[in-house]
């Protein structure tokens, strides 16, 4: 069985400030465990609206699929950061499973409009990152299992 790795999950709520994993080499933890960083002051945005968004943010981002894995790229592990600041812009930092991936161009355009569509997100910048670079131990358990790779 593979061993279960640490992978990003999303908390825009001021109260769970735990910083980003910015290392290939971080502990691991569950793919329902919280590792986004938010800004260090409390937010303007109120807390059951900020874990209403959060849950939002996620639903959206599990629509988007890399055509040629049928798994979307929440599961994948591909989003590595996501920060709401106060006017309400939703950074997005994310990876894609390799450089030359075939819609490279096209994909964060997708998460762009995705997570545009939650009530409560103004405007949504979404950049690509490859470091530290993408690899099969960022997946969730449910996309080993879709793809049979336990």
């Amino acid at each position: 069985m593979t061993e279960n790795t640490q992978r990003d999950m999303i908390d825009l709520s001021a109260s769970a400030k735990v910083p980003a994993q910015s290392a290939p080499s971080a502990a691991p933890k569950t793919p329902d465990e919280v590792a986004h960083a938010v800004s260090p002051a409390p937010s303007a945005i109120p807390e059951q609206e900020l874990a209403r968004i959060t849950d939002d943010v996620v639903e959206a981002l599990k629509t988007v699929y890399d055509p040629e894995i049928p798994v979307d790229i929440y599961e994948l592990g591909l989003i590595y950061k996501v920060d709401l600041e106060d006017d309400r812009t939703l950074k997005v930092e994310m990876s894609l499973t390799a450089p030359g991936c075939p819609v490279a161009g096209e994909m964060p355009g997708w998460v762009q409009e995705a997570v545009e569509k939650v009530d409560g997100v103004e405007r949504a910048l979404v950049e690509l990152t490859f470091e530290p670079p993408w690899t099969p131990d960022r997946m969730s358990d449910e996309a080993r299992l879709a793809l049979n790779m336990f």
